[in-house]
C-alpha cells in the first residue's frame, strides 16, 4: 500500500519540512508515504480558485486510489479506529490519498467525490499543521500494527 499526501500548498515552512522527514524516516521500509504539492490558485472568486485547486489535485491522484478529504465537518476517528482502517486498507487498496486543502479549504465536489471525509479536530487548522498532524497519526496508527510502544495509550 502506498499512501499519497495531496496537499494544496506554497513551499511549506522549515518547521513542517523537518517534523514531516522526521516521521517518514521513521516509517522508511515499513510503510510508504509520498507528499504531493501543487500551487495554491490565486483568484478573485473563491469558487474558481477551488475549482482550479480540486482539478490540480485530482490530476495527480492516482486512479483507482481510495480517497478521503480531510475535513472538519467529517467522521472523528480515534488512534485505534485508523489503525484498524490502515490494516483494511493495505488489504484492499494497492493507493490511499488523502485531500488536505489550502488556505481557503478544498472544492465542495472534491469532498463529496472521496471515498470518506476525516476530520482530525472539529478545529480550524492551519493546512501546514494538518499536514503534520496527518503524517504523524499515520506513523502513530502504524507503530498500533506494529506493537510498536511509541503508542501508550
Amino acid at each position: 500500500m502506498r499512501i499519497h499526501i495531496l496537499c494544496v500548498s506554497k513551499r511549506p515552512r522549515d518547521w513542517v519540512t523537518a517534523a514531516t522527514h522526521d516521521y517518514l524516516k521513521r516509517l522508511k521500509g515499513q510503510l510508504e508515504i509520498v507528499v504531493h504539492e501543487v500551487a495554491p490558485v490565486k483568484q478573485p472568486a473563491k469558487n474558481s480558485q477551488l475549482e482550479k485547486e480540486a482539478e490540480r489535485l485530482r490530476q495527480i491522484c492516482p486512479s483507482r486510489a481510495f480517497q478521503i478529504a480531510l475535513d472538519e465537518r467529517g467522521e472523528s476517528w480515534s488512534t485505534m479506529d485508523l489503525a484498524d482502517k490502515l490494516d483494511r486498507w493495505r488489504a484492499e487498496h494497492a493507493d490511499i490519498a488523502f485531500y488536505i486543502g489550502g488556505a481557503d479549504g478544498l472544492d465542495a465536489r472534491i469532498v463529496a467525490d472521496a471515498d470518506c471525509r476525516w476530520s482530525l479536530s472539529r478545529l480550524t487548522l492551519p493546512h501546514q499543521l494538518v499536514r503534520v498532524v496527518l503524517i504523524e497519526q499515520l506513523y502513530r496508527g502504524w507503530t498500533v500494527l506494529q506493537n510498536h510502544p511509541y503508542h501508550r495509550a
